[in-house]
């Protein structure tokens, strides 16, 4: 696949994590817990990070929450997880950086909003009194701008503008166009208060797909910011993860985009890890990353009554999954493997071939017989019942044969 050619934009530095610039696009998340409880939080990041999550947002809504902060980071880090932690700021968020420094020195990035900060030429402003923060403690921040919380001072004032024109534009037009205006002339009036150019990310969230990829073709052609991209209140299940892949993709092909969040609507008592790994396939599908082994299976038809190799894929794909942190730490490039797990001859040796293994199962009428491939060629036949467990550590011997391991005559 050719390379895609990124946008220019500014790197910035956010704790131990490089975003911006050229560097890998950068793949994060935001917790779902009362941040008060320390436990919770520090578990829900503590599996997100696991998951793959390089930067975890959470919630600084309260004084309860503010005073958990430090707690939290202290713990995660007795854990070995040093994943940067981002402060979500909204309404009060000049106040709880003021009363708890302990909160302000362990984060690594402040997120404040400008519609619901509220911002003016006052020094006291909780604005300047964020910036001011930021700037005390070496923080980056994130001016993420929303469509649903948009300031109206701005809105009408260019509502009005546009009345004024002899050929008005779509209010549609005139309100992505205030999201821009409210971004870059935060950011702006960031560095006026003392913020280096290169500490500064923005966003201009919106929930509509054709609106989020207008609105960020645009941004792009304003600013050299480093930029977040992410579908806001994106949904639940399918709906969420193809609104999501169908906007971002489009961006991420332009070259658009430094750091990325899939806003997904968990099932009740779902797993919030979703998010993260719907970020990394985006991304590792369409060849700009690499974060776990990937399986490539045939959807079934006539030739494959039997559910034994959907069964096998699934199992596979989620043995590689929960592997990948163990991996990650033991080998070096495992992310790059490709298992594919195929259920009849038609396509199923080709393509078995062309992956690092390949397992091609018999379909309905076929002799029962699974050929493994392993590198392209022909490497074993299993037979029996236990093929799904044999499958399985032949991959995983293959991960220790296949992969250097860390330390050990890599350089590291």
């Amino acid at each position: 696949m050719d390379a895609i050619k990124r946008r220019p934009s500014q790197r910035v530095l956010v704790g131990s994590v490089m975003l911006g610039g050229g560097a890998p696009i950068v793949v994060q998340s935001m917790t779902n817990t009362d941040t008060a409880d320390v436990d919770a939080t520090t578990r829900q990041v503590f599996e997100l990070a696991r998951a793959g999550s390089e930067l975890v947002r959470i919630t600084v809504n309260t004084p309860e929450a503010a005073a958990a902060v430090a707690h939290i980071r202290r713990r995660l880090d007795a854990l070995g997880c040093y994943v940067p932690l981002v402060g979500d700021f909204h309404y009060n968020g000049h106040r709880l950086l003021t009363e708890f420094p302990d909160c302000a020195g362990a984060l690594a990035k402040y997120r404040i909003n400008p519609g619901n900060v509220g911002r003016n030429r006052a020094e006291d402003d909780p604005f300047t009194i964020m910036i001011q923060t930021a700037i005390r403690y070496d923080k980056p921040v994130r001016i993420g701008v929303n469509w649903g919380s948009l300031d109206q001072n701005l809105v009408v004032r260019m509502m009005d503008e546009n009345a004024q024109l002899a050929q008005p534009k779509d209010v549609k037009e005139v309100t992505r166009a205030a999201l821009i205006a409210s971004a870059i002339e935060s950011a702006q009036r960031a560095e006026q208060l003392g913020m280096q150019h290169n500490r500064i990310v923005l966003s201009c969230k919106v929930s509509e797909v054709q609106d989020l990829i207008a609105v960020y073709r645009s941004l792009t052609q304003q600013c050299d910011y480093a930029l977040h991209l992410g579908l806001t209140e994106a949904g639940m299940g399918s709906k969420g993860i193809v609104a999501s892949t169908a906007a971002l993709a489009v961006l991420l092909q332009e070259g658009i985009g430094d750091t990325i969040r899939i806003s997904l609507t968990p099932e009740p008592g779902g797993d919030r890890t979703q998010e993260v790994l719907v970020g990394q396939e985006i991304l590792q599908t369409m060849g700009m990353r690499a974060f776990a082994p990937m399986v490539t299976a045939c959807p079934g038809c006539g030739r494959t009554t039997s559910s034994f190799f959907q069964e096998l894929a699934q199992s596979i794909q989620r043995h590689l999954r929960t592997q990948m942190p163990v991996w990650r730490e033991q080998y070096i490039g495992v992310e790059n493997m490709t298992v594919a797990v195929m259920g009849c001859v038609v396509n199923g040796p080709g393509e078995s071939k062309m992956a690092n293994i390949g397992i091609s199962l018999p379909g309905t009428g076929e002799t029962p017989a699974a050929p493994i491939y392993i590198d392209g060629e022909k490497a074993m036949t299993l037979r029996g019942d236990n093929i799904a467990a044999e499958f399985t550590g032949i991959v995983d011997d293959y991960v220790a044969r296949k992969y250097v391991k860390r330390g050990v005559g890599s350089g590291e």
